[in-house]
């Protein structure tokens, strides 16, 4: 029984170690702003044709400039493709790479990104499609936007749809960088009343930890 006790004690306080961790290191805005960009957006406006409400997020994290790889901020858009690999090929989408993989990996979806080395490799261009789940629909030096929510087999209308975009930018005032996740989904398959997004509560909170997550990994891959 000491063991066990052990056990659960040194698990709880790994967690609560981690939560600590990520819930210090990077800052949330929820939700959006009224005047952010992704709602005048090209996408915004070809796939939430019903103007439905949505659940929108952003998780973001400061990095100095000094700490970032040298050789990211030499080329224009290389370092936001970096941070792009660091969350598809990374720890935090490992498992639910593995599950979508197990469910939908087939000849049909072959000429998607599956492997942790193609994901560290893509320069995700534009109808790039991966573990499918998410496909490039727009791509600038600055972001790389998603379509997620279903399978990018899945052209249409959608019950679960929306956006998903990674982002750099410079802030040279400060000497950082700034780093986002930014979410925002809806249903695009019919008209929702209502001014609540498609996603319960509870499930928001556990979203933006995993977000949290996929942040602090990818991350990782730009730095020093």
């Amino acid at each position: 029984m000491g063991l066990i006790k052990k056990a659960l004690f040194t698990g709880v306080a790994g967690t609560a170690s981690v939560v600590g961790y990520l819930g210090a290191t990077t800052s949330v805005i929820c939700p959006l702003p009224s005047d952010d960009p992704i709602f005048q957006s090209e996408s915004y406006a070809k796939y939430n044709i019903h103007r439905n409400a949505s659940t929108q997020d952003i998780i973001y994290k400061r990095i100095p400039l000094s700490k970032i790889r040298p050789e990211l901020l030499k080329d224009e858009g290389d370092l936001t493709v970096e941070f792009c690999r660091g969350i598809w090929g990374g720890l935090g989408t490992r498992p639910q790479r593995a599950y979508l993989a197990r469910k939908y990996q087939s000849r049909a979806t072959s000429s998607q990104l599956w492997t942790a080395e193609q994901l560290d490799t893509s320069t995700y261009e534009k109808g790039t499609q991966l573990i499918d789940h998410f496909e490039v629909v727009e791509k600038t030096p600055t972001e790389i936007v998603l379509r997620a929510g279903d399978s990018p087999r899945n052209q249409g209308p959608r019950d679960a749809d929306g956006l998903f975009i990674i982002s750099s930018v410079v802030d040279e005032a400060r000497n950082e960088v700034v780093l986002g996740l930014k979410t925002c989904f809806f249903t695009s398959a019919h008209k929702v009343e209502g001014f609540h997004g498609p996603m319960p509560t509870w499930m928001e909170g556990l979203h933006r930890w995993y977000a949290r997550f996929w942040m602090a990994t990818g991350s990782y891959r730009v730095t020093k």
